[in-house]
């Protein structure tokens, strides 16, 4: 009798020479080529494959800058049924090179069924010059990044099947990866601005923050809509900042709190400029929050380090355990890198951990009003059990002015 749960479903490989009708590839690094139909924009991008588990919320994900150098597959097969709106962008960046490179999906993609649908998802992927491939297995290629890690790639589009192989082999071949790579600068901000859009609501949509009662600035390493959506609904005034900017330029604006957002790329490669400056925001006294990159940059300026994962947590049903409740929320999780618990130093209180594979998931300094998490409590897409970590943020501002805590 066979055990199923051991047998690795193959992924189908093609030489060279019968390359001929599809109008889409992938190629691994190894020179493995996966045969599949084009959609989206024409062309070939190079990048970091990894999987995604989330069941809902492809538009979101494909428009979250911390895909920036990534190959997204999607393990849900039904990709752009619901099809694309003008709300649920999380970038206003329409620079492809600047988020992610392009997406992999089992079934072809079907007309849109959604009230709030006004663009095709195959047009959107177009007008976002993101190039995709259909009728994938995407189950072998999931079981093969879970084996082997997330693999180096090329994803090529041509309508008429037309691709130079050798060249793609050596393009997969010849990508250093992401590992050392600082992708932050890429797609954050070249100036300030200021943010007042508030969550969205059923039959209402976007609300504004008219009476802040705290003042906030925000570093966009790669930032979602949403993250500001959710600190503009907690009464913040947001004033979004670039990846770049000094302890001295965000202090001048005298803030309540700060906040260091999620993004792309290598925390290491981030923090050889961000670590200093944020080295100063803690001795400043200063509320401070992080998120994801934010999460990982932070930990690395209070003394612990960071290190690259096999396959990464993508997806938006990962359960995470917060210690200082003893609860458990399942949360939404975009990453590539980790923070090493076994490096954090006795100043630091591991708060989160990961309930699928016990990794770090958050931290908290124990002597002032610092934290961060590994995960997005903003979701977008993913369930809105973690909301209660920007209540935990305005806390620590509102002691710091004597107004009243609110319930997390």
């Amino acid at each position: 009798m066979t055990d199923e749960t051991t047998t690795q479903p193959e992924i189908p490989t093609t030489p060279e020479w019968e390359v001929t009708t599809a109008t889409a590839l992938i190629v691994l690094a190894d020179g493995t080529i996966i045969e599949g139909t084009g959609a989206g924009a024409e062309g070939s991008a190079v990048g970091e494959i990894c999987f995604n588990t989330a069941m809902t919320g492809y538009q979101e994900i494909l428009t979250d800058p911390s895909y920036a150098g990534q190959i997204i597959t999607f393990t849900f097969p039904h990709i752009g049924n619901v099809g694309t709106n003008d709300d649920d962008n999380e970038t206003t960046n329409i620079n492809a090179d600047k988020t992610v490179c392009g997406c992999i999906m089992r079934a072809p993609i079907t007309s849109p069924s959604n009230y709030r649908s006004n663009k095709n998802f195959d047009d959107w992927l177009k007008f976002r010059g993101i190039i995709a491939i259909t009728d994938i297995d995407t189950r072998a290629l999931t079981s093969l990044i879970r084996e082997k890690g997330m693999q180096h790639g090329v994803i090529a589009h041509n309508s008429e099947g037309k691709f130079d192989i050798e060249a793609l082999k050596q393009q997969a071949s010849a990508w250093e990866g992401i590992e050392g790579a600082d992708l932050a600068k890429d797609v954050s901000i070249d100036n300030n601005y200021q943010w007042t859009e508030t969550r969205w609501q059923w039959d209402e949509g976007f609300g504004t923050q008219t009476q802040p009662e705290f003042n906030v600035i925000a570093l966009d390493c790669g930032t979602k809509r949403n993250i500001f959506r959710c600190l503009a609904s907690e009464g913040c005034k947001v004033t979004v900042m670039p990846v770049e900017a000094t302890a001295e330029q965000i202090l001048e604006q005298n803030p309540d709190g700060i906040f260091i957002s999620n993004g792309p790329g290598d925390p290491a490669a981030t923090g050889e400029y961000s670590v200093p400056e944020i080295k100063k925001l803690v001795e400043s006294g200063k509320p401070i929050f992080g998120i994801c990159l934010g999460h990982q940059i932070l930990a690395r300026a209070l003394g612990a380090e960071t290190e690259k994962m096999l396959q990464g947590h993508h997806g938006a049903n990962h359960p995470v355990k917060d210690h200082t409740t003893g609860k458990v929320e399942i949360t939404s999780m975009n990453h590539g890198f980790t923070v090493n618990r076994d490096t954090l130093p006795e100043t630091l209180e591991e708060t989160h951990i990961s309930l699928f594979d016990g990794s770090n998931c958050g931290i908290r300094l124990r002597d002032k009003p610092v934290f961060s998490v590994q995960y997005h409590p903003e979701a977008s897409p993913g369930p809105q059990d973690s909301h209660y970590l920007f209540r935990r943020f305005v806390n620590f501002m509102a002691a710091d002015k004597n107004l009243p805590q609110r319930e997390e």
